[in-house]
């Protein structure tokens, strides 16, 4: 059952070649480009494509579902029915808003909880999605999750403030989560196009895996040393209930994109919703320590000059749009009850938190010369109808909503080209002459296709 490529061994040393001394070349420069002076990447959290984009016309949605709409258990034998929807916030007890015998397929859920209410959440982890994807059926979300049927709900977004923004500008509908699981190896994707090493990480929190590719103990790392779930950043902000830092994630050494910006002095911030309150010990109870990835790196961890550089605040991003002193490459992480994640934040808050945000951008001096990508980090566990590439033994995951936002961004697109999340860095590495930072960024297209650079 793994859903691992032949040529994954290939893969694996081509991504050691290029994140060793001899590095490959910067991608060619792409006549126009070189108009976009800020990079903007919104990263929200836990939603599939077909799960918010389903109904979205002309897009690759749920009409298009085919068999994948019919979900099997774990021994390949179709439901009669949906098992009754589970809901996490209440361990996993029957949600009563949600029927108890669902026909057996994707399902509208905003006829029973609407854009505006939080849900349960569901398994995003590492091995859990390969078992759902099933070798490309797209067939066990349902068995493989621990919210039962709830992964095979989907929204009428349409009256949503981010739906107009895709309607305005470009909705990619082939973009993938460049990892399977959850948001703590999806975060280093986005930055590293790379999985982060424990290898002498607890025993307890090293998975076991049989001889078929099933997990027989689950676990944040890897039998090989790999993490590949949630972990906090040894140098904080960490949650004050860990207090071994044996359990917390060794500082990595790997290139990451700060390190290329940096290498050709291009300034760059990664702004987090309560970064101050946290890094000054009183977190918001929301805010998620596992997604301030750059604080896990040696030259970015916290207490290091890099950290004082480039980790900033969500006020300071605020206040730079303001003054239109956005640097060249800008991620913006919102905190929890901002980034739409199941289980504590609801599809609606995000959403118009995005919303304003991008609102914000369109009137200040540096939109003139923009490119926001708003993405998601993973799919949440949800349900989504295309199979996947089968690239490597990381991912990519399933689809996710991805939107191009910009003056030079294609006017009503829908852009069918294969992207997943390292698509992103390859942008910035184009855009800046960057070198790859592993085989995964150096493959993938470039969102260039969203734009329109002969403007």
């Amino acid at each position: 059952m793994r859903y691992f490529h032949p040529a994954f061994a290939a893969v694996c040393l081509a991504a050691t070649f290029l994140s060793g001394a001899a590095r490959a070349e910067a991608p060619k420069p792409v006549p126009g480009l070189d108009k976009i002076n800020h990079i903007i990447v919104i990263y929200l959290e836990n939603r599939g494509f077909d799960h918010l984009y389903g109904m979205f016309p002309g897009a690759n949605g749920i009409a298009n579902a085919g068999d994948a709409a019919k979900q099997v258990d774990k021994d390949g034998k179709p439901y009669d029915t949906l098992p009754p929807v589970l809901n996490s916030n209440v361990k996993f007890a029957p949600d009563s808003r949600f029927p108890t015998n669902l026909p057996n397929g994707p399902y509208r859920a905003d006829a029973y909880a609407g854009l505006n209410q939080v849900t349960g959440d569901a398994w995003h982890r590492f091995y859990q999605e390969q078992y759902q994807i099933d070798g490309g059926k797209m067939d066990k979300f349902v068995a493989w999750s621990d919210a039962s049927s709830l992964v095979m709900g989907y929204y009428d977004a349409s009256k949503a403030p981010m739906w107009d923004y895709a309607r305005k500008y470009v909705l990619a509908d082939n973009f993938f989560h460049a990892a399977f699981g959850g948001s703590f190896l999806n975060h280093f994707y986005l930055v590293c196009a790379c999985a982060p090493k424990w290898p002498d990480a607890p025993v307890d929190l090293i998975a076991q895996v049989d001889d078929k590719g099933i997990i027989t103990k689950d676990g944040a790392i890897t039998p090989d040393g790999y993490a590949v779930n949630t972990a906090q950043p040894l140098n904080g902000p960490h949650a004050a209930s860990i207090t071994d830092p044996k359990r917390l994630l060794p500082v990595q050494e790997m290139p990451n994109i700060g390190d290329r910006l940096n290498e050709k002095n291009v300034n760059w911030a990664w702004y987090s919703g309560g970064w101050d309150d946290a890094v000054a010990g009183k977190p918001d109870p929301d805010f998620q320590f596992h997604h301030q990835v750059f604080a896990m790196f040696k030259d970015t961890a916290l207490g290091t000059p890099g950290a004082k550089a480039h980790l900033k605040d969500e006020l300071d991003l605020v206040e730079g749009i303001e003054k239109g002193e956005l640097p060249p490459v800008t991620f913006f992480k919102p905190v929890g009850e901002d980034n739409e994640h199941p289980g504590y934040a609801s599809v609606a808050s995000g959403e118009h938190h995005t919303a304003d945000l991008i609102r914000m951008i369109e009137k200040s001096p540096i939109w003139k010369d923009s490119v926001i990508i708003v993405t998601y980090d993973e799919n949440g566990g949800m349900w989504d109808h295309v199979a996947p590439p089968k690239v490597d033994k990381w991912g990519p995951g399933v689809r996710v909503p991805t939107l191009i936002i910009s003056p030079f961004a294609k006017k009503g697109f829908i852009d069918h080209t294969q992207y997943d999340t390292t698509s992103i860095l390859k942008l910035i590495e184009t855009r800046y002459g960057l070198e790859p930072l592993g085989s995964r960024d150096a493959g993938v297209a470039d969102l260039t296709n969203a734009l329109d650079l002969g403007k």
